[in-house]
C-alpha cells in the first residue's frame, strides 16, 4: 500500500479531500490531507507574514514529522507551487509528485506572475478591496468562470459545501517567488487533466509551447479526469481511483 499526502488549492483546508482519503483509506492507503497555514481550521493562524515559504514548510514538516518516506505527494490547483518546492526540499522521501488541475511552478516565478493580465488586475482589487491588504478572498462562482475555472460537476449541494468551509488565501502565498535548487530532479510526475482534456495537453506539449515545456521530460507521466476544475467535490470516488492507480 502507499502513503499520499494531499494538498489542497485556493481556499481549501484538508477537509477538501474527505471525499476522496475515505475510499483510499479503505483501499489500505495511509493518506494525511493538509491544511496550510492560515487556511481551513488553521485560519486563526492567518496573517501578513503568511506566505509561499510558510506553505512549502507546512507539507515538508508534515511529511518529516511524521516519518514518511515512499510518498504520493498530489497537489491540486494552486498547491502547485508549494508542493513544487517541498518536492525541491526532500526529493528523497518522496515516490511520485501528482499534479491535479495544476502543475510545476517556475523557479523564480511568483503565483500572480502566473496570472493573465486582466485576472492579476482582479486579484490585486479583491485583495485591497475585500481582503484588507493581506488575503485573497473567494470570488464568486461567476467570477470563478470568467477566470476560467470550469463548474463542471460542481451542483448546489458541492458549492454550499465549498463555499460554507472556504477561508481566504493568504496573499502572501501569491506574491513571494518560488525558490528551487533543483533537488528534485528527475523524480517521477505525474499531471491529472480534468477540465481541460489531455489530447490539447499533449498537442500543446508536442508543438514546443512555453507553458507546457516542463512537462515534456521523461519522468512525465498523464492521466485524464474528465470533470470540473474542482474534482475532489464533483467526482471523489473517480479522483481517489485516479490517485490509487499511481500507487506501487
Amino acid at each position: 500500500m502507499s502513503t499520499y499526502v494531499l494538498v489542497p488549492g485556493f481556499w481549501l483546508g484538508g477537509w477538501a479531500w474527505e471525499r476522496v482519503a475515505a475510499p483510499l483509506r479503505e483501499a489500505g492507503h495511509d493518506v494525511h490531507p493538509v491544511t496550510l497555514t492560515g487556511l481551513g481550521d488553521r485560519v486563526h493562524l492567518a496573517g501578513p507574514e503568511v506566505d509561499l515559504e510558510t506553505h512549502i514548510q507546512d507539507i515538508v514538516n508534515t511529511i518529516v514529522f511524521a516519518d514518511l518516506t515512499e510518498v504520493i505527494l498530489v497537489a491540486h490547483s494552486g498547491a502547485g507551487a508549494p508542493v513544487t518546492g517541498a518536492a525541491d526540499r526532500i526529493p528523497e522521501r518522496l515516490a511520485r509528485v501528482v499534479y491535479v488541475e495544476s502543475g510545476p511552478a517556475p523557479d523564480g516565478v511568483t503565483q500572480l506572475d502566473l496570472a493573465e493580465p486582466d485576472q492579476r488586475a482582479f486579484i490585486e482589487r479583491r485583495v485591497a478591496e475585500q481582503g484588507d491588504g493581506t488575503s485573497y478572498p473567494l470570488p464568486s462562482w461567476e467570477e470563478q468562470e470568467r477566470a476560467g475555472a470550469s463548474l463542471e460537476g460542481l451542483g448546489e449541494a458541492e458549492r454550499e459545501w465549498f463555499a460554507s468551509r472556504a477561508t481566504p488565501q493568504p496573499y502572501g502565498t501569491l506574491t513571494r517567488p518560488l525558490v528551487l535548487k533543483g533537488g528534485a530532479g528527475a523524480l517521477p510526475r505525474t499531471l491529472v487533466t480534468c477540465s481541460f482534456p489531455l489530447e490539447r495537453v499533449q498537442a500543446m506539449i508536442a508543438s514546443g509551447h512555453p507553458f507546457f515545456a516542463e512537462l515534456a521530460g521523461p519522468e512525465w507521466s498523464f492521466a485524464e479526469l474528465p470533470t470540473g476544475h474542482w474534482p475532489m467535490f464533483s467526482r471523489p470516488e473517480e479522483t481517489a481511483a485516479t490517485l490509487a492507480a499511481l500507487a506501487g
